[in-house]
């Protein structure tokens, strides 16, 4: 019986793909759903995608532009109670 981590197959390896792309998951949260290392990820995102930077930043893109909107519905709820006093 083999050790370590289990093998993805061919379905969960699309899936990681997608969701990366798409959803901006990050790496570690899906490495560690899946049991699989990190690293794992990581050479599967740079055997499959034709341009894995392109995939990698555009997950971190996503992840700052969702803390750029926290930030600033949070100022904005914060303004409209500043002048209600």
């Amino acid at each position: 019986m083999p050790t370590g981590y289990p093998a993805l197959n061919v379905k969960q390896k699309q899936e990681i793909i997608t969701r990366i792309r798409d959803n901006g998951e990050k790496v570690t949260d899906l490495a560690r759903e899946y049991g699989v290392w990190s690293k794992t990820i990581y050479t599967l995102l740079r055997n499959k995608v034709n341009q894995p930077n392109i995939a990698l930043e555009l997950s971190r893109v996503i992840r700052e532009r969702d803390t750029l909107l926290k930030i600033v519905g949070e100022l904005f709820v914060e303004n409209k109670i500043n002048k209600k006093k």
